[in-house]
């Protein structure tokens, strides 16, 4: 009999001992209410709390908690229907108002979101909805933490996963696309052959003008050799002038010009007979001593002046 009583008091001290301690873990609040109300808010770690008159009410995550909004349809500012789905991201910041500012926080922020979005979608035009998804969800992110604050709830952020248009819509998005970019090719080829051609061009001018001064330049060296070379002549000559006179002064230059012209002449009129089949002879040949005289005459007179 002992026995048993000391069984039952050791069975009554566990179940104290349990609803005396609570041990709360790390990123957890749980809310404690004492006679039906609220008491306390259990942070991690050990707690004691009196049994039978506080109980643990609400247990919450103080994570960051992703919530898949379901898809919707929205209408656009033109009359479009577009298919949106996204993501929130939210935080439990206040576990009393998380317990009692809301009866279902996450169905409030989903009902939110959706009716944002619808708001927000349309305001705006269906090309606008593709190129504005930054603003899309800045603007829902800002009217859902608003309203949240007062359910204990911080909405992080809201991404769009997809923005799904009407078939006949994605097929008109996907011509304008194509004509899009046959247009860009188009332009950029005749861009492309505008350059060649002025490439082109541009090359043949410097070209020609590369010609036309190496032309000139050619003219030019052409008429200085050419310069050059009468300069060189009438030099020789006149040296060769000189030196012909300097050798008639000398002893014996006279009788070696005498000797000379006398074989000019002789080779002279030799060359004469060649000309045709005739042999020409002088009428007097006795005439060409008096030739050399004359001839010798002249020499003698150059040289004195």
């Amino acid at each position: 009999m002992f026995g048993s009583v000391s069984l039952v008091l050791l069975v009554i001290v566990i179940i104290f001992i349990a609803k005396t301690i609570k041990v709360v873990p790390q990123q957890h609040a749980w809310v404690v209410e004492r006679l039906g109300k609220y008491h306390a808010t259990l942070g991690p770690g050990l707690n004691i709390v009196v049994p039978f008159v506080d109980r643990v009410a609400y247990k919450h995550i103080l994570k960051e908690i992703p919530l898949d909004v379901p898809p919707q349809v929205c209408i656009t500012r033109d009359n479009t229907q577009l298919q949106v789905d996204g993501i929130l991201y939210f935080q439990i910041t206040d576990a009393m108002r998380a317990s009692y500012g809301s009866s279902n926080y996450i169905a409030a922020i989903t009902q939110l979101a959706q009716t944002t979005l619808r708001s927000v979608i349309g305001k705006m035009e269906l090309d606008k909805t593709f190129e504005e998804r930054d603003h899309i969800n800045t603007t829902i992110v800002s009217a859902i933490d608003e309203s949240a604050a007062n359910w204990g709830v911080k909405v992080l952020r809201y991404e769009i996963k997809d923005l799904t248009p009407p078939k006949e819509i994605l097929h008109a998005m996907q011509a304008q696309i194509t004509a899009e970019r046959e247009k860009r090719a188009l332009i950029a080829a005749s861009e492309g052959r505008k350059q060649e051609q002025i490439n082109i061009a541009t090359g043949e001018r410097e070209a020609s003008i590369a010609k036309s001064e190496g032309e000139k330049q050619a003219s030019i060296n052409r008429a200085q050799g050419q310069a050059a070379a009468i300069l060189s002549i009438a030099e020789a000559s006149a040296e060769a002038i000189r030196k012909t006179a300097a050798a008639i002064q000398s002893p014996g230059g006279s009788d070696a010009v005498n000797l000379k012209v006398a074989e000019q002449y002789v080779a002279a009129f030799g060359q004469l007979a060649k000309t045709n089949n005739s042999i020409i002879v002088p009428a007097n040949l006795g005439d060409i001593s008096g030739l050399i005289a004359t001839a010798l005459q002249v020499v003698k007179s150059q040289t004195k002046s």
